[in-house]
């Protein structure tokens, strides 16, 4: 079958190397792609929340199945829309419907639907620019640190969390009154501060069905030892060392399973990934968040570890067949580091030539923000290659690519030499 990932970055650059293995794959589509899916697939230059042209692609190009990697185009609908148009409803769309995508696309709805389904999860109010004033009261009555949360999709920068009281009265007001984060923060969700250790537990189901894929932890913060700004990610490991059967059955069975049935109690059609992000406090889990996707570069640590062949499991999943098949997993660890542009996650200049790609051995090379011109690969984005490596342990497999990352260089490369270092 043919076959079309929409997005750009890391994320789909992994889905197309696993989709590509597939003997079940003829023609392979990317759209935008980057330098790297170029290599393996072909690059369509559209805009993945311009629903007309995403049409026009699949029925030019005979497309049977659209994986969505980001999650905009699902937040605004792409999941309907294929199934609204008499022309596309028999092709096998990966990913929820709008209202599945919302427990993304609203911070509110997301905390509604745990506290619906019993989900643990820490307690939390939300407020608009008329109950300013309330919120500021209710800030007051929490412990620090303060967690603001901008209720839409703020490209992973909307959650803000303070130290003192005052500053986090400010931001209220910024995100309310002064639209820091434009219409995303037109809401804000107050949370009570959870202290503990953060993993990403990926669960694809199919409505009914379900599977739990890999653990993985991935390091949010610019500098070493989480530090500095936030960023979209700048490393991850699988699986989670400390994730061991005794929390993954507390996982399954008071988070994943709930999940599931809650989905299936409000009759959302949701077909394709759920990444939970959750917080072990003490030895008891928590969900901080629902994504409707995979995440970035969690991706590129789960997909490589996946053998089955990643389209009869997609096949399954649109099919209401997922409880037919069984995933196999590579026992071998995963670990991938982010190189970024210089300045980033502020302002950072893309434009860079990348060399040395052809040296590196032993790992993948994951292109998250690059394009090639004039038979150069440079530089497009603020995270602009993942290098992934497998081993017997995650120590292992950063060590290896640590070695291959001093093969590569753009001007002003940045990368974090610590992942890891908290486990």
């Amino acid at each position: 079958m043919n076959i079309l990932i929409l997005g750009s970055g890391g994320r789909e650059h992994t889905f197309a190397y696993k989709i590509a293995q597939s003997n079940r794959c003829e023609k392979l589509f990317v759209a935008p792609g980057n330098a790297g899916t170029a290599s393996i697939a072909t690059n369509v230059e559209l805009k993945v929340t311009d629903f007309e042209a995403v049409k026009k692609c699949v029925l030019e190009n005979l497309i049977a199945m659209v994986i969505v990697g980001p999650e905009d185009p699902l937040v605004h609908g792409i999941a309907d829309y294929f199934s609204d148009d008499a022309e596309l409803q028999k092709v096998m769309l990966i990913g929820p419907s709008k209202r599945g995508a919302l427990l993304e696309g609203s911070k509110q709805r997301a905390k509604e639907f745990m506290v619906l389904h019993n989900i643990p999860t820490a307690a939390y109010e939300t407020f608009t620019a008329k109950s300013l004033e309330a919120g500021k009261i209710f800030l007051e009555n929490l412990k620090p640190p303060y967690v603001l949360k901008a209720d839409g999709l703020a490209a992973g920068k909307g959650v803000l969390i303070l130290n003192d009281l005052n500053e986090a009265k400010q931001e209220l007001e910024n995100m309310l009154a002064h639209s820091k984060f434009g219409e995303a923060s037109s809401k804000v969700v107050i949370e009570e501060f959870l202290d503990g250790i953060e993993l990403s537990v990926f669960v694809l189901t199919d409505g009914k069905n379900y599977k739990i894929l890999p653990t993985a932890k991935d390091y949010k913060r610019i500098g070493e030892g989480d530090t500095g700004l936030n960023t979209g990610g700048m490393g991850a490991i699988s699986p989670v060392p400390f994730a061991d059967e005794v929390l993954m059955e507390k996982i399954e069975e008071r988070i994943v399973k709930p999940t599931v049935k809650g989905l299936s109690k409000e009759k959302i059609d949701y077909k394709g990934f759920i990444f939970i992000g959750l917080i072990k406090v003490g030895n008891e889990p928590y969900v901080i968040e629902y994504n409707v996707r995979m995440g970035d570069p969690e991706t590129e640590v789960v997909l490589p570890r996946i053998k089955t062949d990643l389209v009869d499991v997609l096949e399954a999943t649109y099919h209401q067949k997922l409880n037919s098949l069984s995933i196999e997993i590579d026992q071998r660890a995963a670990a991938t580091v982010m190189l970024v542009s210089g300045g980033y996650p502020e302002d950072y200049e893309k434009g860079k030539e990348i060399s040395g790609l052809e040296n590196v051995e032993g790992s993948l090379v994951f292109h998250a923000g690059t394009k090639t011109e004039n038979g150069r690969i440079l530089s497009n984005g603020g995270r602009v290659l993942a290098v992934t490596s497998l081993d017997d342990d995650f120590r292992k497999a950063l060590k290896k690519s640590y070695q291959n990352i001093e093969k590569l260089s753009f001007d002003r490369m940045k990368y974090r030499s610590d992942i890891g270092f908290d486990l």
